[in-house]
Protein backbone atom coordinates (compact mmCIF):
# COMPACT_ATOMS: atom_id res chain seq x y z
CA UNK A 1 0.00 0.00 0.00
CA UNK A 2 1.32 3.75 -0.72
CA UNK A 3 2.17 5.63 1.91
CA UNK A 4 0.46 9.11 2.20
CA UNK A 5 2.26 12.06 0.78
CA UNK A 6 4.71 14.10 2.61
CA UNK A 7 2.32 17.46 2.73
CA UNK A 8 -0.16 14.81 5.54
CA UNK A 9 2.45 12.24 6.52
CA UNK A 10 2.94 14.15 9.43
CA UNK A 11 -0.25 14.33 11.03
CA UNK A 12 -1.20 10.87 10.53
CA UNK A 13 -1.34 9.84 14.87
CA UNK A 14 -4.52 12.13 14.29
CA UNK A 15 -8.09 10.85 14.15
CA UNK A 16 -11.04 12.10 12.14
CA UNK A 17 -14.32 11.48 13.31
CA UNK A 18 -17.09 11.99 10.80
CA UNK A 19 -18.78 13.99 12.88
CA UNK A 20 -18.20 15.29 16.89
CA UNK A 21 -20.68 17.58 18.17
CA UNK A 22 -19.10 18.26 21.54
CA UNK A 23 -17.27 21.47 20.60
CA UNK A 24 -20.33 22.70 19.24
CA UNK A 25 -22.38 21.80 22.35
CA UNK A 26 -19.65 23.31 24.35
CA UNK A 27 -19.41 26.43 22.56
CA UNK A 28 -23.45 26.88 23.81
CA UNK A 29 -23.42 25.44 27.26
CA UNK A 30 -24.15 28.13 28.94
CA UNK A 31 -27.01 29.10 26.74
CA UNK A 32 -28.02 25.81 26.17
CA UNK A 33 -28.03 25.25 30.32
CA UNK A 34 -30.35 28.36 30.39
CA UNK A 35 -32.82 27.37 28.07
CA UNK A 36 -33.41 23.68 29.64
CA UNK A 37 -33.23 25.03 33.29
CA UNK A 38 -36.14 27.74 31.70
CA UNK A 39 -37.99 25.05 30.34
CA UNK A 40 -37.99 22.54 33.24
CA UNK A 41 -39.05 25.54 35.69
CA UNK A 42 -41.66 27.04 33.51
CA UNK A 43 -43.25 23.50 33.70
CA UNK A 44 -44.98 23.89 30.30
CA UNK A 45 -43.71 20.96 28.23
CA UNK A 46 -46.12 20.01 25.30
CA UNK A 47 -47.15 23.02 22.74
CA UNK A 48 -46.32 26.00 24.89
CA UNK A 49 -44.40 29.20 24.01
CA UNK A 50 -40.96 27.40 23.47
CA UNK A 51 -42.41 25.55 20.47
CA UNK A 52 -44.25 28.92 18.95
CA UNK A 53 -41.24 30.76 19.54
CA UNK A 54 -39.13 28.46 17.69
CA UNK A 55 -41.43 28.33 14.70
CA UNK A 56 -42.01 31.93 14.47
CA UNK A 57 -38.19 32.53 14.47
CA UNK A 58 -37.81 29.42 12.09
CA UNK A 59 -40.56 31.01 9.95
CA UNK A 60 -38.72 34.58 9.73
CA UNK A 61 -35.45 33.00 9.08
CA UNK A 62 -36.93 31.06 6.24
CA UNK A 63 -38.82 34.21 4.59
CA UNK A 64 -42.10 32.31 5.43
CA UNK A 65 -45.27 33.54 7.36
CA UNK A 66 -45.53 30.06 8.76
CA UNK A 67 -43.72 27.37 10.38
CA UNK A 68 -45.32 23.73 12.18
CA UNK A 69 -43.01 22.08 14.57
CA UNK A 70 -43.31 18.31 14.28
CA UNK A 71 -41.82 15.14 15.84
CA UNK A 72 -39.02 14.54 13.08
CA UNK A 73 -38.36 14.64 9.44
CA UNK A 74 -40.59 12.08 8.10
CA UNK A 75 -43.30 13.08 9.61
CA UNK A 76 -43.03 16.98 7.93
CA UNK A 77 -42.27 15.59 4.23
CA UNK A 78 -45.91 13.25 4.89
CA UNK A 79 -47.75 15.77 6.78
CA UNK A 80 -46.62 18.48 3.83
CA UNK A 81 -47.70 16.30 1.12
CA UNK A 82 -50.97 15.85 2.74
CA UNK A 83 -51.34 19.79 3.31
CA UNK A 84 -50.82 20.44 -0.16
CA UNK A 85 -53.49 18.15 -1.53
CA UNK A 86 -51.85 14.54 -2.18
CA UNK A 87 -54.17 12.16 -1.14
CA UNK A 88 -54.63 8.38 -1.59
CA UNK A 89 -53.76 7.48 -5.13
CA UNK A 90 -52.06 10.41 -6.81
CA UNK A 91 -48.49 10.28 -8.12
CA UNK A 92 -46.06 12.65 -6.75
CA UNK A 93 -42.54 12.94 -8.72
CA UNK A 94 -39.35 12.11 -6.55
CA UNK A 95 -35.48 12.41 -6.41
CA UNK A 96 -34.27 8.40 -7.72
CA UNK A 97 -31.33 9.04 -4.87
CA UNK A 98 -32.36 10.30 -1.78
CA UNK A 99 -32.42 8.83 2.04
CA UNK A 100 -35.45 6.56 1.87
CA UNK A 101 -37.70 8.97 4.15
CA UNK A 102 -38.50 10.72 0.86
CA UNK A 103 -39.63 7.94 -0.54
CA UNK A 104 -41.66 6.71 2.16
CA UNK A 105 -43.73 9.99 3.12
CA UNK A 106 -45.15 9.72 -0.49
CA UNK A 107 -45.89 6.01 0.42
CA UNK A 108 -47.50 7.01 4.27
CA UNK A 109 -49.68 9.81 2.33
CA UNK A 110 -51.15 7.13 0.22
CA UNK A 111 -50.11 8.30 -2.80
CA UNK A 112 -47.37 6.86 -5.44
CA UNK A 113 -43.66 8.24 -5.05
CA UNK A 114 -42.62 7.91 -9.27
CA UNK A 115 -38.84 8.58 -9.70
CA UNK A 116 -36.82 10.64 -11.78
CA UNK A 117 -33.72 10.07 -12.22
CA UNK A 118 -30.28 12.73 -10.84
CA UNK A 119 -27.99 14.97 -12.54
CA UNK A 120 -24.75 12.95 -12.14
CA UNK A 121 -22.31 15.42 -10.96
CA UNK A 122 -25.03 17.68 -8.64
CA UNK A 123 -27.30 14.27 -7.61
CA UNK A 124 -30.22 16.45 -7.65
CA UNK A 125 -33.38 15.51 -9.82
CA UNK A 126 -33.16 16.38 -13.30
CA UNK A 127 -36.06 19.33 -14.25
CA UNK A 128 -35.71 18.49 -18.63
CA UNK A 129 -36.74 14.39 -16.66
CA UNK A 130 -39.71 15.41 -14.94
CA UNK A 131 -42.22 15.86 -17.75
CA UNK A 132 -41.93 12.75 -19.25
CA UNK A 133 -42.97 11.31 -15.67
CA UNK A 134 -46.13 13.09 -15.88
CA UNK A 135 -49.57 11.30 -15.77
CA UNK A 136 -52.67 12.77 -15.22
CA UNK A 137 -52.72 11.15 -11.76
CA UNK A 138 -49.16 12.99 -10.81
CA UNK A 139 -50.61 15.76 -7.83
CA UNK A 140 -47.01 16.87 -6.77
CA UNK A 141 -42.92 17.35 -7.22
CA UNK A 142 -41.21 16.52 -4.34
CA UNK A 143 -37.53 17.88 -4.49
CA UNK A 144 -34.67 17.49 -2.70
CA UNK A 145 -31.76 19.51 -1.63
CA UNK A 146 -29.37 16.75 -1.32
CA UNK A 147 -26.16 17.38 0.75
CA UNK A 148 -27.16 21.41 1.18
CA UNK A 149 -26.89 21.95 -2.90
CA UNK A 150 -30.17 23.69 -4.00
CA UNK A 151 -31.79 22.40 -6.81
CA UNK A 152 -32.80 24.42 -10.16
CA UNK A 153 -36.58 25.60 -8.78
CA UNK A 154 -36.70 27.89 -11.44
CA UNK A 155 -37.10 24.82 -13.87
CA UNK A 156 -39.06 22.88 -11.54
CA UNK A 157 -41.43 25.89 -10.52
CA UNK A 158 -42.02 26.65 -14.80
CA UNK A 159 -43.07 22.74 -14.83
CA UNK A 160 -45.09 22.58 -12.11
CA UNK A 161 -47.25 26.20 -13.19
CA UNK A 162 -47.37 24.75 -16.78
CA UNK A 163 -48.90 21.67 -15.29
CA UNK A 164 -51.10 22.39 -12.72
CA UNK A 165 -48.78 20.85 -10.16
CA UNK A 166 -48.10 21.22 -6.26
CA UNK A 167 -44.34 21.69 -5.41
CA UNK A 168 -42.99 20.11 -2.04
CA UNK A 169 -39.68 20.98 -0.81
CA UNK A 170 -37.50 18.12 0.85
CA UNK A 171 -35.05 20.91 2.84
CA UNK A 172 -34.17 17.92 5.39
CA UNK A 173 -30.38 19.18 4.38
CA UNK A 174 -30.51 22.60 2.94
CA UNK A 175 -31.01 24.83 6.21
CA UNK A 176 -29.67 28.33 5.14
CA UNK A 177 -29.47 27.11 1.14
CA UNK A 178 -30.38 29.30 -0.81
CA UNK A 179 -31.66 30.15 -4.52
CA UNK A 180 -30.68 34.25 -4.94
CA UNK A 181 -32.52 36.12 -1.84
CA UNK A 182 -34.40 33.26 -1.09
CA UNK A 183 -33.65 30.46 1.12
CA UNK A 184 -34.97 26.93 1.08
CA UNK A 185 -38.22 25.91 2.35
CA UNK A 186 -39.47 29.44 0.90
CA UNK A 187 -40.16 27.50 -2.39
CA UNK A 188 -43.75 26.11 -3.65
CA UNK A 189 -46.19 25.71 -1.48
CA UNK A 190 -44.19 23.55 1.51
CA UNK A 191 -40.90 22.54 2.68
CA UNK A 192 -40.11 19.78 5.00
CA UNK A 193 -37.35 20.33 7.52
CA UNK A 194 -35.11 17.66 10.08
CA UNK A 195 -33.33 18.91 13.03
CA UNK A 196 -31.91 15.45 13.52
CA UNK A 197 -28.68 15.98 16.05
CA UNK A 198 -26.20 15.63 12.92
CA UNK A 199 -28.10 18.38 10.77
CA UNK A 200 -26.74 21.76 10.24
CA UNK A 201 -29.39 22.79 12.48
CA UNK A 202 -30.41 19.95 14.93
CA UNK A 203 -31.77 19.13 17.99
CA UNK A 204 -30.85 16.67 20.65
CA UNK A 205 -33.17 14.30 19.35
CA UNK A 206 -35.61 14.07 16.56
CA UNK A 207 -37.27 17.26 15.48
CA UNK A 208 -38.62 18.54 12.23
CA UNK A 209 -40.82 21.24 10.99
CA UNK A 210 -43.41 21.96 7.81
CA UNK A 211 -42.61 25.99 6.42
CA UNK A 212 -45.14 27.71 3.93
CA UNK A 213 -46.52 30.63 3.00
CA UNK A 214 -50.18 29.35 2.87
CA UNK A 215 -51.74 29.92 6.35
CA UNK A 216 -54.22 27.04 5.48
CA UNK A 217 -50.99 24.55 4.75
CA UNK A 218 -50.12 25.60 8.04
CA UNK A 219 -53.26 24.54 9.70
CA UNK A 220 -53.92 21.46 8.52
CA UNK A 221 -50.02 20.23 9.74
CA UNK A 222 -51.20 21.74 13.00
CA UNK A 223 -54.09 19.60 12.99
CA UNK A 224 -51.95 16.17 11.56
CA UNK A 225 -49.40 16.80 14.28
CA UNK A 226 -52.00 16.59 17.37
CA UNK A 227 -54.38 14.03 17.07
CA UNK A 228 -56.32 15.67 13.85
CA UNK A 229 -57.61 18.58 16.32
CA UNK A 230 -58.51 22.03 15.73
CA UNK A 231 -59.69 22.20 19.55
CA UNK A 232 -59.22 20.01 23.05
CA UNK A 233 -61.44 16.65 22.25
CA UNK A 234 -62.72 18.13 18.91
CA UNK A 235 -61.01 15.74 15.80
CA UNK A 236 -61.90 16.28 12.52
CA UNK A 237 -59.26 14.08 10.73
CA UNK A 238 -57.12 11.28 11.58
CA UNK A 239 -54.04 12.61 12.46
CA UNK A 240 -51.53 11.46 14.78
CA UNK A 241 -49.28 12.88 18.07
CA UNK A 242 -46.42 14.28 16.46
CA UNK A 243 -45.57 18.02 17.95
CA UNK A 244 -42.29 19.11 18.52
CA UNK A 245 -41.43 19.01 22.71
CA UNK A 246 -40.48 22.57 24.27
CA UNK A 247 -37.02 21.58 25.76
CA UNK A 248 -36.19 20.68 22.01
CA UNK A 249 -37.75 24.12 20.45
CA UNK A 250 -36.02 26.16 23.17
CA UNK A 251 -32.75 23.96 22.11
CA UNK A 252 -32.94 24.49 18.47
CA UNK A 253 -34.08 28.62 19.28
CA UNK A 254 -30.27 28.75 20.82
CA UNK A 255 -29.16 27.31 17.27
CA UNK A 256 -30.85 29.09 15.28
CA UNK A 257 -29.04 32.58 16.51
CA UNK A 258 -25.48 30.63 15.66
CA UNK A 259 -26.52 29.08 12.14
CA UNK A 260 -25.54 32.29 9.78
CA UNK A 261 -21.56 32.23 11.07
CA UNK A 262 -21.93 27.87 11.13
CA UNK A 263 -22.79 27.74 7.47
CA UNK A 264 -20.33 30.26 6.53
CA UNK A 265 -17.77 28.24 8.17
CA UNK A 266 -18.71 24.99 6.30
CA UNK A 267 -18.94 27.17 3.11
CA UNK A 268 -14.96 27.67 4.32
CA UNK A 269 -14.15 24.29 4.75
CA UNK A 270 -16.16 23.27 1.45
CA UNK A 271 -14.11 25.91 -0.11
CA UNK A 272 -11.15 24.77 0.98
CA UNK A 273 -11.53 21.20 0.31
CA UNK A 274 -12.31 21.41 -2.90
CA UNK A 275 -9.55 23.77 -4.14
CA UNK A 276 -7.13 21.35 -2.34
CA UNK A 277 -8.31 18.32 -4.29
CA UNK A 278 -8.96 20.11 -7.42
CA UNK A 279 -4.97 21.10 -7.18
CA UNK A 280 -3.93 17.35 -7.44
CA UNK A 281 -6.92 15.38 -8.81
CA UNK A 282 -9.49 17.87 -10.92
CA UNK A 283 -11.90 14.78 -11.79
CA UNK A 284 -12.73 13.87 -7.82
CA UNK A 285 -13.80 17.71 -6.90
CA UNK A 286 -17.22 17.79 -6.31
CA UNK A 287 -18.86 20.40 -8.58
CA UNK A 288 -19.33 24.17 -7.50
CA UNK A 289 -22.66 26.01 -6.55
CA UNK A 290 -24.71 27.03 -9.32
CA UNK A 291 -24.22 30.76 -9.45
CA UNK A 292 -26.11 32.58 -7.85
CA UNK A 293 -26.65 29.87 -5.03
CA UNK A 294 -25.74 29.32 -1.91
CA UNK A 295 -24.90 25.95 -1.19
CA UNK A 296 -25.31 25.04 3.08
CA UNK A 297 -22.84 21.88 2.61
CA UNK A 298 -24.74 19.81 4.88
CA UNK A 299 -22.47 16.89 3.57
CA UNK A 300 -19.40 17.10 1.75
CA UNK A 301 -19.67 14.32 -0.44
CA UNK A 302 -17.17 13.09 -3.32
CA UNK A 303 -16.89 10.31 -5.56
CA UNK A 304 -14.44 7.10 -6.41
CA UNK A 305 -14.67 3.75 -8.14
CA UNK A 306 -13.05 2.31 -5.96
CA UNK A 307 -15.20 3.61 -3.10
CA UNK A 308 -14.65 0.58 -0.39
CA UNK A 309 -11.11 0.05 -1.28
CA UNK A 310 -10.54 4.21 -0.65
CA UNK A 311 -12.74 3.88 2.61
CA UNK A 312 -10.72 1.26 4.14
CA UNK A 313 -7.42 2.66 3.43
CA UNK A 314 -8.90 6.21 4.56
CA UNK A 315 -10.19 4.50 8.01
CA UNK A 316 -6.82 2.81 8.11
CA UNK A 317 -5.37 6.65 8.49
CA UNK A 318 -7.90 7.27 10.91
CA UNK A 319 -10.10 9.00 8.28
CA UNK A 320 -13.98 7.97 9.31
CA UNK A 321 -16.40 7.88 6.39
CA UNK A 322 -20.28 7.25 5.63
CA UNK A 323 -22.11 6.50 2.10
CA UNK A 324 -25.30 8.97 1.45
CA UNK A 325 -26.46 7.01 0.25
CA UNK A 326 -26.08 2.77 -1.07
CA UNK A 327 -29.24 2.57 -2.44
CA UNK A 328 -31.00 4.18 -5.33
CA UNK A 329 -35.20 3.95 -5.60
CA UNK A 330 -35.12 0.88 -7.83
CA UNK A 331 -32.61 -1.08 -5.36
CA UNK A 332 -34.70 -0.71 -2.20
CA UNK A 333 -36.15 -4.19 -1.55
CA UNK A 334 -39.65 -2.22 -0.80
CA UNK A 335 -39.67 -1.06 -4.03
CA UNK A 336 -39.18 -4.11 -5.64
CA UNK A 337 -42.24 -4.15 -7.56
CA UNK A 338 -40.59 -1.36 -10.06
CA UNK A 339 -37.02 -2.56 -10.43
CA UNK A 340 -37.39 -1.84 -14.11
CA UNK A 341 -37.45 1.79 -13.36
CA UNK A 342 -34.29 3.40 -15.42
CA UNK A 343 -32.38 5.33 -13.28
CA UNK A 344 -28.57 4.66 -14.16
CA UNK A 345 -27.23 8.24 -12.59
CA UNK A 346 -28.45 7.59 -9.02
CA UNK A 347 -27.34 4.13 -9.20
CA UNK A 348 -23.68 5.07 -10.43
CA UNK A 349 -24.07 7.48 -7.76
CA UNK A 350 -25.10 5.02 -5.16
CA UNK A 351 -21.86 2.55 -6.00
CA UNK A 352 -19.62 5.10 -5.81
CA UNK A 353 -20.55 8.27 -3.29
CA UNK A 354 -18.16 8.67 -0.33
CA UNK A 355 -18.96 11.23 2.14
CA UNK A 356 -16.31 12.89 4.14
CA UNK A 357 -15.57 14.19 7.51
CA UNK A 358 -17.33 17.23 7.77
CA UNK A 359 -18.69 19.71 9.96
CA UNK A 360 -18.38 22.50 12.92
CA UNK A 361 -15.76 20.23 14.33
CA UNK A 362 -13.18 21.29 11.94
CA UNK A 363 -10.47 23.41 11.50
CA UNK A 364 -9.70 24.79 7.63
CA UNK A 365 -6.24 22.90 8.40
CA UNK A 366 -8.46 19.66 9.22
CA UNK A 367 -10.21 19.82 6.44
CA UNK A 368 -7.16 20.46 4.15
CA UNK A 369 -5.66 17.40 5.32
CA UNK A 370 -9.06 15.35 5.00
CA UNK A 371 -9.04 15.92 1.45
CA UNK A 372 -5.42 15.44 0.71
CA UNK A 373 -5.70 12.29 2.54
CA UNK A 374 -8.83 11.05 0.14
CA UNK A 375 -6.57 12.48 -2.74
CA UNK A 376 -3.68 10.04 -1.36
CA UNK A 377 -6.06 6.95 -1.02
CA UNK A 378 -7.01 7.64 -4.73
CA UNK A 379 -3.56 7.17 -5.95
CA UNK A 380 -2.71 4.54 -3.36
CA UNK A 381 -5.81 2.28 -4.46
CA UNK A 382 -4.97 3.15 -8.32
CA UNK A 383 -1.29 2.50 -7.53
CA UNK A 384 -2.42 -1.25 -5.85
Amino acid sequence: MAAPLASTSGRLSRRFPFLDLHGQTAELRDELDASIRHVIDRGHYILGPEVAGFEQAFADYCGVGHAVGLNCGLDAVEFALRAVGVSPGDEVIVPAMTFIATWLAVDRAGAVPIPVDVDLGTALIRPDLIEAAITPATRAILVVHLYGRPCDMTAVEEIARRRNLKIVEDAAQAHGAMIGETRCGAFGHAAAFSFYPGKTLGAFGDGGAVTTRDPEVAERVRRLRNYGSVAKYQHVEFGVNSRLDEIQAAILSVKLKHLEPWISHRIALADAMRRRIADRRPDLAPPEPASGTRHAWHLFTVRTDRRDAVRAWLAEYGVETLIHYPHAFAEQPIYDARQSIQAPNAARIAATSLSLPFGPHLSLQDAETIADLFVDAVIAMADG
